[in-house]
């Protein structure tokens, strides 16, 4: 373990022997720091939180913060982090309220650029990516796979589906589905994320099925119940890749960006 002389670290954390934690950082009460963690100087990690292996934090990061929920009144709550996750510059991560699952959670694989802001009781997926200064208010869900552009601001209680993209300086008030993009303020949905399918590999059938399914929800005018039916009878039987789009349309509860 490799831990600097001016970090303070409480008796009752729990850090793996090769993590490394740099200058003027405080680990608090009940954190769990799991093995080839990186901890840079001046972060601030309270408990009850644990982060999994081989995660690096950046410096004046806070990790584990109390939420900033009037509601709130100190509660015991909890804050996950997965594996192999960049958390950079000044970012804040809140832990959960007792007024949802009391939890914040935090997937694998996942880029926090600098000064982004994750809010209490948010469940955020895998593999993505935050630009700088972006944030999402409490109770926010993120699939796997998204990108949400520098500044943007997401509405308390919004759900983005997997592969979705917002614009940079976008403002979310209502559920992005899966593979689409947004922009603007208030955002206004510009299409699927077509290049970032192509660059994973996907066939042109399957994204050529995907455009349709697109066009049968943005472009033919129907109610959002007739086009989940028409995507369940006419697009998922030749494109199994359809059913996160349609799952993420039934799961909406703010109505979609449109």
């Amino acid at each position: 373990m490799n831990i600097h002389p001016t970090a303070i670290i409480d008796p009752s954390a729990h850090i793996a022997d090769d993590v490394t934690i740099g200058p003027y950082s405080i680990i608090g009460a009940n954190v769990t720091i799991g093995s080839g963690c990186e901890i840079g100087p001046h972060v601030v990690i309270k408990g009850h939180t644990t982060i999994g292996k081989n995660n690096r934090i950046f410096q004046f990061a806070t990790v584990g913060e109390d939420c900033q929920d009037k509601k709130y009144k100190g509660e015991q709550t909890f804050l996950e982090i997965g594996d192999n996750n960049v958390i950079r510059e000044n970012c804040t991560i809140h832990r959960g309220t007792v007024q949802d699952n009391s939890i914040t959670r935090i997937g694998s694989g996942n880029l926090f650029m600098v000064n982004t802001h994750i809010a209490h009781d948010c469940i955020v997926g895998d593999d993505c990516i935050f630009a700088n200064n972006a944030g999402i208010a409490g109770h926010v869900k993120v699939g796997n796979s998204v990108i949400i552009g520098g500044n943007t601001g997401v509405h308390q209680f919004c759900q983005i589906g997997s592969y979705a993209m917002t614009g940079g300086a976008s403002l979310v008030l209502k559920d992005i589905p899966a593979y689409v993009m947004v922009f603007g303020n208030p955002a206004e949905a510009t299409g699927m994320n077509f290049e970032g399918m192509r660059r994973r590999g996907w066939t042109s059938e399957t994204i050529g099925l995907l455009k349709r399914a697109y066009k049968i929800v943005y472009r033919q005018g129907l109610t959002l119940e007739a086009a989940i039916s028409q995507l369940e009878q006419d697009i998922l039987p030749n494109c199994p890749e359809a059913a996160i789009f349609i799952d993420s349309l039934k799961a909406s509860t703010r109505g979609i960006t449109r």
